[in-house]
């Protein structure tokens, strides 16, 4: 009877395990084929082209290209800077909302989540015509305070980009770790306060040591979420394609590789190479912050 409980059971799981295998794990393995080979045109390229075993030389050949390397660099550091400040900003909003009323509290989530609701196509479209001169109210804004900021220039492409998912980000990022404060015991709280320690003692002593794991598991979800960065930048490089080139972040120069030029191979090995690196990413940031927080 308890064999049969567990296959029972177990046949709830097979619906999701169908899904894995055939959404993940078997592109995942045709991708790793498709680049272990290369294609090679006969003669003098008019003639058909055939395929043949290259071994590693797709991952050597992306492993020295200065145009794919330079991209992992330029959205690594990005990450860097703009990760840390949305679970700042988060974090902040989470606190705020647990020190108001739940139902004061859960209007405020709510109105804080709609920008995670749009689809990021859709909100990157949205701050394209806020950012513009032309139509954009940002520009002449600033005018009136005395500022001439350009958005698109190369200097300010950047912290355009970061202000939006900033944007698109914070409410997930918050009700991940509005829910984790939910759960941290309220009689320490007014322990607390009858020990005289004022509300930013609290949140620093008590509240943000208990939401330590949502901000582990949010700063996780942040690097693999950037370091495939796509729509913004590629929605970006139709505005002002002399700042953002098509080699702009990973994701870009794998898609050129394999829809405009035609190098499915070259494009499947660099899509290997950046879920390693993604994986080497995630592994290093969970293996620090989990330290951490022991």
């Amino acid at each position: 009877m308890i064999r049969s409980l567990r296959w029972k059971g177990a046949a709830f799981t097979v619906p999701f395990q169908l899904g894995f295998v055939f959404l993940y794990l078997l592109p995942i393995g045709y991708a790793v084929h498709q680049s272990l080979y290369r294609s090679q045109s006969s003669g003098l390229g008019l003639g058909g082209s055939t395929e043949e075993f290259a071994g590693l030389g797709n991952y050597r050949q992306g492993l020295t290209d200065p145009a794919f390397m330079g991209s992992v660099l330029r959205v690594v550091l990005f990450a860097c800077v703009q990760i840390p400040v949305m679970l700042l900003v988060s974090l902040v909003l989470a606190l705020l909302l647990d020190t108001l009323r739940s139902r004061t509290a859960g209007r405020f989530r709510i109105l804080l989540l709609v920008p995670y609701m749009i689809p990021g196509v859709v909100a990157a479209i949205v701050w394209l015509n806020l950012y513009s001169p032309d139509v954009g109210p940002l520009t002449p804004l600033g005018e009136i305070f005395g500022f001439s900021w350009n958005f698109f220039a190369p200097s300010m492409v950047w912290p355009s980009i970061g202000n939006l998912l900033t944007w698109h980000g914070i409410g997930y990022n918050m009700v991940i770790i509005y829910s984790a404060l939910q759960g941290v015991p309220r009689d320490l709280f007014e322990a607390a306060r009858l020990d005289g320690a004022s509300e930013w003692r609290i949140a620093r002593s008590i509240k943000i040591p208990f939401v330590r794991g949502a901000l582990v598991l949010t700063g996780m979800l942040s690097i693999i979420q950037m370091l495939q960065i796509f729509n913004e930048p590629a929605l970006f490089r139709n505005v002002t394609p002399q700042t953002v080139s098509d080699s702009f972040t990973p994701i870009m120069i794998i898609y050129n590789q394999a829809f405009n030029a035609g190098n499915y191979h070259y494009a499947a090995a660099l899509s290997v190479l950046l879920a390693l690196i993604l994986g080497v990413a995630s592994y290093l940031f969970y293996r620090f912050t989990s330290k951490e927080a022991d």
